[in-house]
C-alpha cells in the first residue's frame, strides 16, 4: 500500500492567547497543497514479525527512524488494536522546519493506511484522537480539505476557500525556524475582526488584513525571509505569507508566475 502525504499552508494565523497548559490558542485556515508531497509505503512484515521496520530516504532530517512520527503512529495502533509488524518506507520531499506540516501529514496518512491495511474500521472520532496525540496539526490531514482551525489547531470547521486553478510559488529558504523559536517572541492578541470575516473579502484585501502573527519576530531574526516575501509581491503575487511558524513562504498568483527557479523553490498549480 502506498500513499502520498502532502503538505499544507496557513492562510492567516492569529495567536490569540496563552493557555494554562502552556499551549496557545490560535485561529488559522489550513489549506492542503497536493502538489508537494512525500511518499509512504506500508506492507505487512513478510516473515510474520511483530515489530515494525521503517526506512527513510530523500530530504533526511536529524530524526532517527525510531523517533519518526510514522513509527509513533504504528505504536499507537499497536497499543490500541494489537496490529502486527509492518515494513514501511518513507521518502521525504516536503522540507522540514518549514511550517508546511510534512511530518504531521506523514503521521495522519500512516494512521489511515494502517487502519485500512489491518481492516480495523476505526471510528473517525477515535482516529482523530490518535492523530491529536501525534501533534496539533495531524488531525487536519485526516480531513484533507480547507479548514478553519482554532484551539491548538485541532478544532476545525470547513473553510469556504477555493483556490483551484490558482498558482502557488512556495519558497523554502536554507534557514529553518523551530516552533519554540517562533513562539518565544510572540505577543498574543485578539484581532478586532475574526479571521473568517477577513478571508471572506476579496483576495486583494488580504495583504493588509490577513496576517501571520509570527512574521514580525521571525522576520526580525531572519531578514532574508522578509526579503523573500517582498520578492513574491514584486513578482505579482496577489497574496503572500509565511506558512505556520516558518520558514517557508508562499505567494498566490492568478496566472503562471515568472519566478526565478532555484533550490527550495516550488511552482505549483492548486
Amino acid at each position: 500500500m502506498i500513499a502520498f502525504p502532502h503538505c499544507k499552508v496557513n492562510i492567516g494565523l492569529d495567536v490569540l492567547r496563552k493557555r494554562p497548559d502552556g499551549y496557545h490558542d490560535i485561529e488559522t485556515v489550513m489549506y492542503p497543497v497536493r502538489g508537494l508531497c512525500d511518499s509512504l509505503e506500508i506492507v505487512p512484515a513478510a516473515d510474520g514479525a511483530q515489530t515494525p521496520v521503517l526506512t527513510v530516504s530523500g530530504a533526511l532530517s536529524e530524526c532517527s527512524p525510531q523517533d519518526n512520527i510514522v513509527m509513533k503512529a504504528w505504536r499507537l495502533m499497536h497499543e490500541a488494536y494489537g496490529i502486527g509488524g509492518v515494513r514501511m518506507h518513507l521518502h521525504k520531499s516536503v522540507p522540514s522546519g518549514a511550517g508546511l506540516g510534512g511530518g504531521s501529514a506523514d503521521g495522519a496518512f500512516a494512521l489511515r493506511m494502517l487502519d485500512s491495511l489491518f481492516a480495523l474500521e476505526t471510528d473517525a472520532g477515535h482516529l482523530e484522537c490518535m492523530a491529536l496525540a501525534l501533534g496539533s496539526d495531524v488531525p487536519f490531514f485526516l480531513h484533507d480539505a480547507p479548514q478553519l482551525c482554532s484551539g491548538r489547531g485541532e478544532t476545525m470547521r470547513p473553510a469556504p476557500i477555493d483556490l483551484k486553478g490558482w498558482w502557488m510559488v512556495l519558497v523554502k529558504p536554507a534557514v529553518s525556524v523551530s516552533t519554540a523559536e517562533a513562539y518565544a517572541g510572540i505577543t498574543p492578541r485578539m484581532p478586532e475582526e475574526p479571521l473568517s470575516e477577513r478571508l471572506a473579502r476579496p483576495m486583494n484585501t488580504w495583504r493588509e488584513a490577513v496576517a501571520n502573527d509570527f512574521e514580525p519576530t521571525v522576520f526580525a531574526a531572519h531578514p532574508e525571509l522578509a526579503a523573500v516575501k517582498r520578492k513574491l509581491y514584486e513578482a505579482g503575487a496577489r497574496y503572500a505569507s509565511m506558512s505556520g511558524s516558518g520558514s517557508a513562504l508562499y505567494g498566490l498568483f492568478a496566472d503562471l508566475p515568472d519566478y526565478p527557479a532555484g533550490k527550495g523553490v516550488f511552482v505549483l498549480q492548486l
